[in-house]
């Protein structure tokens, strides 16, 4: 048998069921209309939040990335638990201003941003994280069009990257942000224009774990924006440094230390040089705030016996949970944490694979694991699936369309 990832705590079993917000998920299945179908707890977010808010110093506020999920009443829970919001596309404009979230707490980072989406933008009085130059100038050239002084910062690719983390943002050529050392010049510019200067977007990496390496790598954002801004010649207002906290995935993945990472961020606020002093700053995060509160629900709609391997046919699969499956980003394919949710708890009796209802080999959603006996009309459970699931996969591939989603 392969090993699964570690499921996530907050979870508990009512009559041998999974519960998720004190019911068992047979009954938001029931209410939802079906499978396949996102549960998202909000008591898991508040909970991750309260964590959080006590683990860090005061002084840093808390950013959601959309992108990790944008499910409507998610972001108008996160309204009243967060600081502030970052987008990265003109939809996530339109969807954050739908969901009426304060337009003036918002940030658009995106290394391709379209005349239309700058325009938009500039137009709501979101901040601009300026990927390039030449994002600069056409953003500037839109706001004098629109009679409208834009809010811009420029995004800082550091020359630093986030070790461990599983997507590296930072250090040597990447198309994200201006080089630091071109920065500068660039603060000047847009300063010299009569833009409203937002300060510096500094992000190096995602999902990582190791505790001491996010730690640095904020001690070395901290340095790098303090040096930006002394050559820059000008006060530096906000500093947005980047998120990178991991959840576990995978077999052997444990817990990040957020405990640490709070003390050194705290170390380095009480310590922080003339420059940064009135330096509002904010770290981003999104699959750390939603991942583990979601689960994703598929029903068993067929048990295959291939040459004496077990397959568990679903309803679901990589068209919702396409990180689950391996196929987004990972290079050796590891199993997410996954359990029969209808038999939840009990002894693991067999070795099966949890496919789903696509014709590729690609759409499995865990491969050769441990579970008790299930049978059709059982539901499977992905758990980790709060974040880059729904929105982050090919739910109109082969005509399935989107999973349901529910807040609860």
């Amino acid at each position: 048998m392969k090993p699964l990832g570690p499921i996530p705590s907050g979870y508990e079993a009512i009559d041998g069921v999974l519960a998720v917000g004190g019911r068992p998920v047979t009954q938001w299945v029931e209410q939802a209309g079906g499978t396949p179908l996102f549960v998202y707890s909000a008591d898991l977010v508040r909970a991750r939040v309260t964590q959080l808010r006590a683990a860090l110093p005061g002084r840093v506020a808390l950013h959601y990335a959309v992108k990790a999920n944008p499910f409507v009443p998610l972001l108008e829970l996160m309204a009243g638990l967060v600081d502030g919001f970052d987008i990265a596309s003109g939809g996530e404009l339109e969807i954050v201003r739908g969901a009426g979230l304060p337009l003036g707490k918002v940030s658009f980072a995106g290394p391709g941003k379209r005349d239309a989406e700058l325009q938009a933008g500039i137009a709501a009085g979101v901040t601009l994280n300026l990927e390039s130059e030449g994002e600069a100038a056409r953003a500037l050239a839109i706001g004098d069009r629109l009679g409208v002084v834009p809010r811009l910062a420029v995004r800082v690719n550091p020359s630093f990257d986030l070790k461990g983390s599983g997507m590296k943002m930072g250090g040597g050529a990447k198309p994200f942000g201006v080089d630091a050392e071109r920065v500068p010049a660039l603060v000047r510019e847009v300063i010299a224009a009569g833009a409203e200067w937002r300060g510096f977007h500094i992000f190096a990496g995602s999902q990582a774990l190791g505790a001491e390496a996010i730690a640095e790598t904020q001690e070395q954002a901290l340095a790098l924006a303090a040096r930006l801004a002394e050559e820059s010649g000008a006060a530096l207002p906000h500093c947005n440094l980047g998120g990178g906290l991991g959840i576990p995935y995978f077999p052997g993945d444990t817990p990040l230390d957020l405990a640490l990472v709070g003390e050194r961020l705290a170390a380095c606020m009480a310590d922080l040089p003339p420059v940064l002093q009135e330096t509002e700053f904010c770290i981003e995060l999104g699959r750390y705030l939603v991942g583990e509160a979601g689960v994703y629900l598929a029903r068993i709609v067929d048990r295959k016996v291939s040459h004496g391997e077990v397959f568990l046919v679903t309803d679901g699969g990589l068209h919702h949970q396409l990180a689950a499956s391996g196929n987004f980003g990972t290079v050796v394919r590891r199993n997410y944490p996954s359990a029969i949710a209808t038999r939840f708890g009990a002894e693991a009796e067999e070795e099966a694979s949890i496919v789903g209802c696509l014709c590729t080999p690609l759409d499995k959603l865990a491969d050769k694991g441990g579970f008790p006996r299930a049978e059709v009309g059982d539901l499977i459970a992905v758990f980790c699936a709060g974040a880059y699931g729904a929105s982050a996969s090919p739910a109109h591939f082969l005509g399935q369309g989107p999973a349901l989603e529910m807040l609860v």
